[in-house]
């Protein structure tokens, strides 16, 4: 990577220009998220039955008295040995945010197939607080196109990310939102999935502002996300 190099005067006018960029992408930003949110809602029907730290649970019971939802689905089967590498870096940053959200009528839960031991062993393991309950049994996961059953991928096409195409894996991430009204009755309002859960990505951020950038290109050819390593096996 090479750069021009510059007088502090030249480096502040393309500064100034670049400011306008970011000033209006700023402006589509709270468009676009003005727009979600006058999103129709659609209510579900089915009673989706959960099993967390304190028994079973239903989806309008993870509200935990808030009016606002909202599940990660974070990728992890039921005979899966290992956590997902990226799931987990998203994960990592889900403690820093649950107390704010939850000060905002928004409780966030996190959601695997995976049976509940494997998931509060590996939950130990990273040292995580949030809430992380598991779908086993239930065809939640399925119903929000996270999970695909062998038949599916036989077909050699799945539904995920709003179309059908290719995919390499049982499991996918996504984000689903969903709001209670004042009788009980829930509502599903929102889901994103693969490029769309980038802004939950700290790290990310962090990174789209340094010199480097995200420095994935060699990566590319394998995986974009291959350098990942869970927190505790990047060693010093």
């Amino acid at each position: 990577m090479t750069h021009s190099i510059v007088s502090h005067e030249q480096w502040l006018a393309a500064r100034q220009a670049l400011l306008q960029k970011e000033k209006e992408f700023n402006r589509v930003r709270d468009a676009l998220s003005a727009e979600r949110r006058a999103r129709p809602w659609t209510k579900v029907e089915k009673t989706y039955v959960f099993e967390g730290p304190a028994g079973k649970e239903t989806l309008a019971e993870l509200f935990a008295g808030r009016s606002q939802l909202m599940t990660y689905h974070f990728i992890s089967g039921p005979d899966w040995e290992e956590r997902c590498k990226s799931c987990s870096f998203l994960a990592d940053g889900f403690d820093g945010v649950t107390a704010r959200l939850a000060n905002r009528d928004v409780t966030l839960v996190v959601v695997s197939r995976a049976p509940l031991a494997k998931l509060q062993a590996f939950k130990e393991r990273m040292g995580w607080k949030f809430k992380w309950v598991s779908s086993y049994g239930s065809s939640f996961s399925h119903d929000f196109h996270v999970s695909f059953s062998p038949e599916e991928l036989a077909k050699g096409e799945v539904l995920y990310n709003f179309r059908k195409s290719e995919f390499p894996s049982d499991e996918a991430p996504g984000l689903s939102v969903f709001c209670k009204n004042a009788v009980g009755e829930v509502f599903h309002t929102y889901s994103t999935y693969a490029r769309g859960l980038d802004p939950l990505i700290g790290t990310y951020n962090y990174l789209d502002l340094a010199p480097k950038g995200r420095d994935e290109e060699e990566e590319k050819e394998e995986w974009t996300m291959a350098w990942l390593r869970h927190h505790d096996r990047y060693g010093t």
